[in-house]
């Protein structure tokens, strides 16, 4: 198992997590995603997963979630 840790920024309640770890859970691979909401600011996620996952394709995932990786 690996993880990673992404800063997510625009995040603001209950929902906004919801959209992320949706997305980011949709991804290859992924097992579990966990979000410390951290509202009006940058917030950690961690995703784990079977191996390693592409930046590009965290990004992505994020973007379509309506945030931005910082």
């Amino acid at each position: 198992m690996t993880t990673t840790t992404i800063n997510v920024n625009g995040m603001t309640c209950g929902h906004c997590e919801a959209a992320v770890k949706e997305e980011l859970g949709a991804l290859p691979g992924v097992t579990d995603v966990a979000v410390e909401l951290n509202a009006g600011g940058d917030s950690p996620v961690t995703i784990t997963s079977e191996k390693d996952l592409d930046e590009a394709a965290i990004s992505a995932a994020v973007d379509e979630a309506g945030y931005e990786v910082k």
